[in-house]
Order: structure tokens, then sequence, then C-alpha cells
């Protein structure tokens, strides 16, 4: 009877033991939840505080929060140390209670918070920070601007007069537009290759809308060259002045937009300005004059084209892609109509001249020029309001014609000189209009 009793007592001694352990093991478990609860609460807390501080820029002005700032390092993955480890003045505990590392959502907060902080870094306090060096162009973004114009303008005269001094010696516009873009592409792949810019993928869909704009650009670019080698420079400028007219045109009778009536009457005294001129230019010929209307009307198909063809790549890379179709659709009429003048007698007669040397140099800084001015205007459109580019636009007009006047000693008619005058003051009251009025289409979207 008694062994009977003793087993009983051992039986619940045991029992009570073992719900005893379980009573201790769920206790711990209760205890590292609750732990590990308030570590991650009092660690948003003080992140939050930090992050406060260093947005409202007072960070450098306290400096007795430096502990704080140095505080703010990224601890380790790993599990706490049998010595502890300091969060802000917090002692942990060793890591018999944490015996894997602690995975806290916060972590992620704090990137932005060391990003914001780092002007610190390397100061000569721990509570001061240092301002982060000004650049050129961002301390004298007037000057810049005022820079990419003045290349604008260079390269575009120096363009226009080498250009013609070519024809002089060697007259086939068709194998010239084929260097101008063929130098231009060669330069977009030198430029891809190291990767400044990177080139931009392009598919099929692009492609279609690419290859119109790209067909009309080297038809307006080739008729350019046409007329450039047939009649003096400051003429066919004279009558590229048109191009806003042409460009209005195909905008009420071909998109169906309704052209305000002021903008009309501006472009009066473009076609009144580039008659008289025609009349009584010494160089004129109806080849030349033919050929500058053909590109007016094929620059014009182009905009109407790439305002269809709105992608998200870049300038950049949308001209490199523009020039290598271009350079494509330029070969065949450049080997079909000066192919066989060029093999019998083209060449020799242009080394015979000029020296294969300067040949060989003159064709590759024009087509270098001709790419470099195109890039310019793009860079300086993107850098000025619609209205300075405008005006910019006409008064390169304005030198081109000037120069190429002075260097090939063109003369011309006192007619001439006031109807070139009075075309480039229509477009010049033409494009500040447009400017204008485009302005106030974006401001009213902005509203």
């Amino acid at each position: 009877m008694v062994s009977k009793e003793l087993e009983l007592s051992e039986q619940e001694l045991t029992k009570a033991k073992e719900e005893a352990a379980g009573m201790l093991a769920a206790n711990e478990e209760s205890m590292k939840a609750t732990l590990k609860d308030e570590l991650e609460q009092a660690y948003v807390e003080e992140l939050s505080k930090l992050e406060q501080q260093v947005l409202s820029h007072k960070l450098h002005k306290q400096p007795k929060q430096a502990a704080f700032a140095s505080a703010a390092q990224p601890r380790p993955n790993g599990p706490v140390t049998d010595a502890g480890n300091l969060v802000w003045g917090r002692q942990l505990r060793p890591n018999i209670l944490l015996p894997s590392p602690l995975k806290l959502t916060v972590e992620k907060r704090v990137k932005p918070v060391l990003a914001a902080a780092s002007p610190a870094e390397g100061s000569d306090s721990a509570g001061e920070a240092k301002v982060a060096p000004v650049g050129f162009a961002a301390k004298y973004p007037a000057l810049v601007t005022g820079f990419f114009f003045f290349m604008w303008y260079f390269l575009n005269v120096i363009f226009n007069i080498l250009n013609k001094k070519i024809y002089n010696y060697f007259p086939y516009p068709y194998f010239v537009s084929v260097i101008h873009l063929g130098v231009g592409v060669v330069y977009c792949l030198a430029s891809w290759a190291v990767g400044l810019p990177k080139r931009a993928p392009i598919d099929a869909n692009i492609l279609k809308l690419l290859i119109p704009v790209a067909v009309c650009h080297a038809l307006g670019h080739v008729t350019s060259n046409v007329s450039f080698a047939a009649v003096a420079v400051s003429f066919t400028h004279t009558i590229k002045a048109l191009e806003p007219f042409f460009n209005a045109a195909a905008s009420q009778f071909i998109l169906g937009q309704q052209i305000p009536l002021t903008l009309w009457l501006s472009l009066a005294p473009v076609v009144l300005g580039v008659s008289m001129a025609s009349l009584t230019e010494l160089s004129f010929n109806w080849t030349g004059f033919i050929s500058a209307m053909i590109s007016n009307i094929s620059f014009t198909y182009r905009s109407i084209y790439s305002k269809k063809a709105m992608t998200d790549m870049d300038s950049t890379n949308l001209y490199a892609y523009i020039s290598i179709i271009a350079l494509i659709v330029c070969i065949p009429p450049a080997i079909l109509f000066e192919g066989p003048k060029l093999m019998q007698h083209g060449f020799k007669d242009a080394i015979a001249k000029v020296g294969m040397t300067r040949f060989i140099t003159d064709l590759i800084c024009v087509g270098l020029f001709y790419h470099l001015y195109n890039q310019l205007a793009t860079n300086t459109l993107e850098r000025v309001a619609p209205l300075t580019h405008a005006v910019g636009n006409v008064l390169k007009r304005v030198f081109v014609i000037g120069f190429s006047i002075i260097i090939f000693g063109n003369k011309i008619s006192t007619q001439t000189a006031i109807g070139t005058s009075i075309a480039i003051a229509g477009v010049a009251m033409y494009s500040y209009i447009k400017a204008q009025m485009e302005e106030e289409k974006r401001k009213a979207k902005t509203a």
C-alpha cells in the first residue's frame, strides 16, 4: 500500500516538474517576444527622431547631437555579442535571449536618412556639415547658355562657309550630302561604343514611326545642298526663311489646326521680302530656287511626321537613328545621279585643284560641323525657353547671311538687301508670336 502511494507521489512529482518546465519555457518565449517588440518600437522611435532632425537641417546646429549622428551608422546583421551592444544609450542583454539576428523592417529607412546626413561626412567637426561645392555650370548658367549659343552660331557659320567652298571646286551636292550624314553616323556609332550616350533600344514600331521623318529629313537636306551649290549661300537662306509659312500652311490645311490671323499677318513680310530679294538676286537660277523651296516643304513634312512619331527616346539617340536612316535613303540617288561623273572625272578634278589631303580633310570637317551644329541646336533648345530659341534661330540666319556675303564677297543689289532684311524681320515677328502662343498653351495646361 505504501509502495503504491510512493509510486503515485513520484508520478505526480514528475508531472509537476513537466508542467513547471512547460510554464518556464512559455514564460521565456513570452519574455523574448516582449523584448523584441520593445526593441523594435524603440528602434523605430529613435530613427524617426533622427530623420526629423536631419531633414530640418538641425544636425549641424546642435553639436550635442553628434553622438546621435554616429549612432545612425548601420549595425552589423549578425547576432548581438555576449558583451551586449549600445543603441542610443540602451543596453541590450547578451544574446542568450536572442539566438538569431533581428530582421527589422525598418532597416529600409536607414538609407534615405544616411543619404540626407551624408554631407556631414568629412566635416571638421561631428556636428557641422559641409556644403557641396557648386559646379561652374550651376554657378554661371547664363554664361554657359551664352556659350551654347556662340558655338551653335560659330559651327553653323563655319559649316556654311566650308560647304560653299567645297562646292566651288567639287559641285556634287548629292555625294556631299552623303558625306555630311555619313560622318555624323560614324560620330554617333563611336559615341555609342564608349557609352556617351548609351544607345537606346529600337524596335519595329519605333522604326516605322521614324522612317517617314528620316525620309523627309534626307530629301530636305539633299535639296538644301543642291541649292547651296547652285546659288549664293545668302540667297538660299533667304528662301529658306519661308519655312515658317509652309509650316503654318501645313498646320492649317493638313493637320486641321486653326492658325490665328495675327500669325498669318506676320508671315506677309516674309513672303514680300523673299519675293523682292529673288527678283534682283544676281546669282538667281531656277535650280537653286526650286531646290530651296522643296527643302522648305520637306522640312515642313518632317515636322508633321515628328509630331506623330513622339517617343520617350532622348533627342541625341533619336537624331542618331534618323541620321542612319537618312544616310541609307541618300546613298542610292547619289550613286544614280553623280556616280558615273564622280568616277570619270569628279574626284580627279577636285584632287587636281586642292590636293588629296585638303579634299579629304574638307569633307570630314564639313560633315563633323554639320552634325555638331545640329546637335548643339537641340542642346540649346533644351536649356532655354521656346521664345529665346526662336529669336536665336532668326539671329543665326542673319549671322550666316552676313558672314557669307563678307567671306565670299557676293555682290547684292539694294533691293535684295532690303528684301532680305524685310524677310528676316517677318520671321522674327512670326517666331515671337508663335513662341508666345506656345507659352500661353503651356501655362494653361499647368494651371
